[in-house]
């Protein structure tokens, strides 16, 4: 099928190339071209369908409509319904969304930033990875509107969204404690990044306020490990602690292997072992008995990263950065 240019609808329209150029670019009134001929060439347009070309908007304009998305990884679950909902907000107001996963890599994902900058597109949200900083203030530099989501870095000015991951887990193990549990472990992984950081503090404060903290009971796992390793690494550190009676998982990928950890040791949930995950899931759904978890605002977290990252890009120069901090939400099933 033929693509439609503009020199079709000026032929269509019984106008010149120049006067569909200024209509199509809305600067037809400011050309003071008439209304007649402004609706006679949009109806043209319309009529045959013309899609502007998104290269040649981009030199006119130096606007591509595109967000670069880039996410941890876009197969785990948490990611994919964050980059849904960005996607349909960008949508409502025509700009496309280009998503990127970094796999944790901080070489892939400078890389990646690298990659959107040459790109074009008008705008980054980022999860970063831990050593992203000076990619960051790269874009900061170049005066790229950029905003951070799931985790920031403390010392570094830049927009963020984040849940407030502090009172999340603090609340979660409060609960969990209230249940009459006792020996309360907490799995967590070996990364620095500042929602993990906060994750744990909030857990450890609460069982120290409850005078049950125990150190020997935090398990820290390795970022890059297999999911086959997880579970093994589970079944050892429970094996070494037979007394837990609960344990809170500080991501979901983690309470998946922790669930298949139990299982392959027949440990009962809730009998033997109560159990919080971070970030909802649809196995913990499914999972007979259903798993309790803290979930993150996932709607709240996209729709205000649209709004910060439109108010960049409108008003370059001049934004303000904003840190905004999103309640999570305690969602209690049957693992407690």
């Amino acid at each position: 099928m033929k693509k439609i240019t503009i020199k079709d609808i000026a032929t269509q329209a019984q106008v010149s190339i120049s006067t569909v150029s200024f209509v199509i670019n809305d600067k037809g009134e400011k050309m003071g071209i008439s209304p007649a001929v402004i609706k006679k060439v949009q109806e043209v347009a319309e009529k045959l369908n013309y899609r502007p070309s998104m290269i040649a908007t981009s030199l006119r304009t130096g606007k591509t409509r595109s967000i670069g998305l880039i996410v941890e990884d876009i197969s785990n679950q948490f990611f994919a319904d964050l980059a849904r909902v960005i996607e349909d907000e960008a949508k409502r107001i025509d700009y496309r969304v280009f998503y990127c996963s970094t796999g944790g890599d901080d070489e892939r994902s400078a890389e990646l930033v690298h990659s959107l900058l040459q790109a074009n597109v008008d705008g980054f949200i980022i999860t970063p990875t831990e050593n992203l900083e000076d990619s960051i203030d790269l874009l900061l530099k170049l005066k790229k509107p950029v905003v951070l989501i799931d985790r920031y870095f403390p010392g570094q000015r830049v927009s963020h969204v984040v849940m407030d991951n502090y009172e999340a887990s603090n609340t979660a193990t409060k609960f969990i404690i209230s249940k009459g549990c006792k020996n309360i472990a907490v799995v967590n992984n070996k990364s620095e990044m500042i929602q993990m950081k906060l994750r744990e503090d909030g857990c450890r404060d609460a069982l120290k306020e409850a005078d049950m903290y125990n150190p020997s009971l935090v398990l820290h796992m390795d970022y890059y490990s297999t999911e086959e390793n997880r579970i093994a690494t589970i079944v050892d550190f429970l094996k070494k602690n037979p007394n837990i009676d609960a344990v809170i998982f500080l991501t979901n990928y983690m309470g998946l292997a922790g669930l298949q950890a139990f299982k392959g040791m027949g440990i009962r949930i809730p009998e033997d072992i109560s159990v919080i995950s971070f970030d909802d899931h649809d196995s913990f759904k499914l999972h007979s008995p259903a798993i309790t978890v803290v979930a993150q605002p996932i709607e709240d977290i996209a729709v205000k990263s649209i709004q910060l990252l439109m108010s960049q890009m409108t008003d370059m120069g001049k934004f303000e950065v904003e840190k905004s901090l999103k309640r999570g939400k305690l969602i209690v099933r049957e693992s407690v």
